[in-house]
């Protein structure tokens, strides 16, 4: 068994290093990194569970990105789950896998998978280890709130997390406030400025500034999509562009979203850029 382990963390050295060359992994060399039976891998970890579940942590963060950016053949996230199972069964501590495995797991389509139900399944794995880990209940609560929009659910998993040692005071209020206001901006904008000032790991804090750019973005839209029906209404035609709009004097400047990129304007309907990186847009209330 030994040399069985030698083997798998030997190919994972030899995969990353053709990566950073810029080299294509040949046929079939994902199967060298991914053992599918988690008590398998225990047996073969021996003394090295924590750095074989390193390993497996890697390749779950290059697949999302991978398939995140086109680069897979198939463009599926199949084994993204069964990766950070096996790092999280090696490492039953792992918060870093429990915490960003969930977020990539959650996200919604072409960005991830569109698994929530994942995401709070491998959430409750790390809770199995760790009952009173509060961010493992917050992080549940934050799944139920932007990917299900569960919002009782929410409420309820935060009102755990704030009875449990450690956890902040704002806990408390941002359970009553989901609950009273689950699904606006308003409450969205709240969970993610906590995140961003409370947040230890520079990934999380710029995440919660994308997200509070996406939220900004919406109320954007939604201000333009009235000046282009005022315009249609007043003009009796949808605007040819930006610049006709510019001419009335109904905008003035660039109309650009929070990033710097110009909004689209195809006939009557204000969009994002297909290369801005706020897409895609939340869902609100249950629509898409």
């Amino acid at each position: 068994m030994p040399v069985v382990l030698v083997m798998l963390m030997a190919s994972a050295i030899g995969l990353q290093a053709l990566r950073e060359r810029g080299g294509e992994l040949p046929t079939g060399a994902d199967s060298l990194l991914y053992v599918r039976s988690p008590g398998a891998v225990q047996r073969l970890a021996l003394s090295y569970k924590s750095i074989l579940a390193d390993v497996y942590w890697i390749r779950a963060v290059q697949l999302y990105g991978d398939t995140k950016l086109g680069r897979t053949a198939d463009r599926s996230y199949s084994r993204l789950y069964p990766l950070l199972e096996l790092a999280t069964t090696l490492d039953p501590y792992f918060d870093v896998a429990y915490q960003f495995g969930a977020l990539f797991l959650a996200e919604a389509p072409p960005g991830g998978p569109g698994r929530p139900d994942l995401a709070i399944a491998l959430l409750q794995r790390g809770l199995e280890a760790q009952p009173d880990d509060w961010q493992l209940y917050q992080a549940i609560g934050f799944v139920h709130y932007w990917s299900t929009q569960d919002y009782a659910a929410a409420a309820d998993w935060f009102g755990r997390a704030s009875r449990l040692p450690g956890a902040p005071t704002w806990m408390g209020p941002l359970a009553a406030v989901t609950l009273a206001e689950g699904g606006n901006r308003k409450a969205s904008r709240l969970l993610w400025r906590q995140i961003q000032e409370s947040a230890a790991d520079d990934w999380f804090r710029a995440e919660a500034d994308r997200r509070l750019k996406q939220l900004d973005a919406m109320d954007q839209i939604d201000l333009l999509q009235r000046v282009v029906a005022t315009f249609s209404e007043e003009q009796g035609r949808p605007p040819a562009g930006w610049p006709d709009l510019a001419r009335a004097g109904y905008v003035r400047g660039a109309v650009v979203d929070p990033t710097g990129l110009p909004y689209r304007l195809e006939g009557s309907t204000v969009s994002l850029d297909p290369t801005s990186r706020l897409l895609p847009l939340p869902r609100e209330g249950g629509r898409p």
